[in-house]
């Protein structure tokens, strides 16, 4: 394995003078210490020609007129800009460097050669240098902490050695695999290689292979290649799986003593078709003063995965299920999650429970919480339950009509209150017997996914202010909390769609609330609706889990968590947990390791959405690879300086137009318009405009769909 050069010659004749003052600025950083004469420079250089020297001279004189150098004495220079260091994340990276954040507004860009192989989400010590031209550079000093050690891809064996081409092409390098640990059984194979040695005086990070994923092009192999590559093993370990199977399921007497008894309460779960791990139940029961116990019953998973637990420490590394086109990842193992703690029709199961007293026009009158045992006696999906309250007539009708009065009031008085309406079309596959894409369709939202939507939002608000206010004693708790919109996209939004004769009121955030509501009320079925609603989207904060209450800007509420869906989400079970806790008399914990696991929470609740966006574009590509050559409606649904991606109306499939093969003039991105826009002619593709394109290439192994405009 050659080692990494430390300078490059030019081999195509002459330096350029930019090209001299970029390498001359490597050598003088690489010998900060040192003093230089144009000599020792050449010769680092590998330089003999004369009028090369006199050019080296010259270049340095610049730069001891920019300031980057000073001459110590006639013909010796020495490095004088002044260095400092950060601790910092990388944000993203490229073939050429990577780029960190040094504050809000200002980034370093760091060349691959000076990067240690760092990547997007690692921690590292930079030392940045003089800005030159207002561009800030530097250099990883070290490596702090690597987000990724394991990546997924093929070995090349096309030469002597042998290198793992990484799936993801974000990873600018490929990982050296030392030939005598390389077995025949590895190649023409997708393989998970962990890297162990990052040496960066070597061309290449060192690694070793830790699992065979399967055949190339095999669908499950892909598949698998997705979740490997961000961290999430398709199965778990044995002995997560051991201790899992020796949970007794059967609940004790003693256990029922404990708690209270809801079984003889009327109990019903409502969820999609395919589910198989029902977090939650509602209950319905007549009060002698004429109001309503509405139950919300949780599965009380923390009965059954103990903190510090072997289940647990897999549970909170997972912190999520993974929720891809074919298949579910579970964050407990399938035993829990399907069965134990499932609340299965026609069994008993322990819940952790929020009673409300509510009257007839939705009031909260009273709430309670507590341990409970339950009986659930109906399994409904969304659309029986629908065609009971459509019908009027059915299981339950009484109690589904009820509810579905109620939660029509709740999501009336929600929205008055400034929660934002945010309304998306969910695709969905069609899938053969071998997994492969045949049809689409477009998931319609029922009336009784807003039923669950209300009551679910209800005991999750309840919970959090339970703990949470007042707020001067308030204990440590995990927050679902969401910030108010960016400030520059919404003025940026309000450019836009003044255009089309809209406006927003941005003068508070309850104005502005409103005034959005009312904004994409008005757009519906116009010409601007895509856009205006992607970019109402992009404004808005992302939500992420926080001890720090900020409240919850889209929903309008002060206080906000996750209670209700312990069995796919860790930050529901740590909320059952402090909750039980804190009922019993416990005194806060320490806020500092819980904020470590709302980031921990965030982070991989923002890998796992990319995780199930990637099989999401796997699948649109073996969708349509059989339809190159087709022409399809579609609208702009994102514009960057290297192209257009459209959006096909009739089955959300996604490609890009590269701005390159749009041929009748030169094309330059506006980014304040979300437009590319003619040189010549003027004429523009914006955000939101509708196009007709037609499919040219569906590469599987990018998962990209490359579209040209007809």
């Amino acid at each position: 394995m050659k080692k990494k050069k430390k300078s490059k010659k030019n081999r195509k004749g002459e330096f350029s003078n930019t090209r001299l003052y970029d390498l001359l600025l490597v050598i003088f950083r690489e010998n900060s210490k040192m003093k230089l004469n144009y000599k020792q420079v050449g010769k680092i250089l590998k330089v003999k020609e004369m009028g090369v020297k006199i050019q080296i001279i010259d270049v340095m004189k610049d730069m001891v007129l920019s300031g980057v150098l000073e001459e110590t004495q006639r013909d010796a220079f020495r490095l004088k800009e002044k260095t400092s260091k950060i601790i910092t994340t990388i944000k993203n990276t490229n073939q050429r460097g990577v780029y960190a954040n040094i504050d809000d507004e200002n980034e370093v860009f760091i060349p691959k050669e000076y990067s240690q192989f760092a990547l997007a989400g690692d921690e590292v010590e930079v030392l940045l240098f003089t800005k030159i031209n207002k561009k800030q550079e530097g250099e990883v000093v070290s490596v702090i902490k690597r987000k990724k050690t394991e990546f997924v891809g093929v070995i090349d064996n096309s030469s002597s050695n042998y290198f793992l081409i990484t799936d993801d092409r974000r990873v600018s390098f490929d990982v050296f695999i030392p030939p005598k640990s390389v077995r025949k059984e590895y190649l023409n194979k997708k393989v998970l290689v962990k890297v162990e040695g990052w040496n960066e005086n070597y061309k290449n990070p060192i690694g070793k292979v830790v699992e065979i994923i399967g055949k190339v092009d095999d669908h499950n192999t892909e598949i698998n290649s997705i979740l490997y590559d961000y961290g999430f093993a398709p199965k778990f370990p044995k002995e997560v799986e051991k201790s899992a199977n020796s949970i007794a399921k059967k609940i004790s007497v003693e256990e029922i003593k404990n708690r209270l008894d809801l079984r003889k309460t009327t109990t019903f779960t409502i969820d999609p078709k395919d589910a198989k791990d029902f977090d939650d139940a509602l209950s319905v029961k007549k009060l002698t003063n004429g109001n309503w116990e509405i139950g919300v019953h949780i599965a009380d998973v923390s009965h059954y995965v103990k903190k510090g637990g072997i289940i647990d420490k897999e549970a909170v590394e997972r912190a999520t299920s993974v929720y891809l086109v074919d298949r579910v990842i579970p964050m407990l193992p399938e035993i829990l999650s399907n069965n134990i703690c499932s609340l299965k029709p026609n069994v008993d199961r322990l819940a952790y429970s929020v009673l409300f007293e509510m009257d007839e026009k939705a009031n909260l009158v009273d709430y309670k919480i507590a341990k409970t045992v339950i009986h659930s006696d109906v399994r409904f999906t969304y659309q029986t339950a629908q065609d009971v309250i459509d019908n009027k007539k059915g299981e339950l009708s009484v109690e589904l009509l009820l509810l579905d009065k109620l939660s029509k009031v709740l999501r009336i008085k929600r929205k008055k209150k400034g929660s934002i309406n945010f309304e998306s079309t969910e695709v969905k596959f069609i899938l053969d017997k071998d997994n492969n894409p045949i049809d689409v369709y477009f998931k319609e939202s029922l009336s009784t996914n807003h039923l669950i939507e209300e009551f679910m939002l209800l005991a999750n608000k309840t919970v959090a202010k339970h703990i949470g206010f007042p707020k001067k004693v308030a204990k440590s708790f995990v927050y679902r909390v969401h910030d108010l919109p960016d400030t520059d996209r919404i003025s940026t939004l309000n450019n836009i769609v003044k255009k089309f004769g809209h406006s927003i009121n941005n003068e508070n955030s309850n104005k502005l609330s409103e005034s959005l509501n009312d904004l994409l009320k008005k757009v519906k079925g116009k010409k601007e609706q895509q856009m205006v609603e992607t970019l109402t989207i992009r404004s808005m904060a992302k939500a992420v889990y926080s001890t720090n209450n900020i409240g919850h800007y889209g929903l309008a509420f002060d206080y906000y968590s996750h209670f209700t869906s312990p069995i796919r989400r860790y930050p529901d079970l740590i909320v059952h947990r402090l909750l039980e806790d804190y009922i019993n008399g416990a005194t806060s914990v320490g806020k500092e390791n819980l904020e470590k696991v709302c980031k921990h929470c965030s982070e991989m609740e923002k890998v796992a959405s990319t995780a199930e966006r990637d099989s999401i574009k796997y699948m649109q590509v073996k969708f349509l690879k059989n339809k190159i050559g087709d022409s399809f409606e579609g609208v702009v649904s994102g514009v960057t300086e290297w192209g257009l991606y459209v959006e096909i109306i009739e089955n959300k499939c996604e490609g890009l137009v590269k701005v390159s093969s749009i041929k009748d003039d030169h094309y330059i991105y506006d980014e304040k318009k979300y437009a590319l826009i003619g040189y010549r002619t003027k004429v523009s593709y914006q955000l939101g405009q509708k196009v007709k394109i037609k499919i040219q290439r569906a590469d599987l192994e990018r998962k990209q769909m490359d579209f040209i405009l007809v």
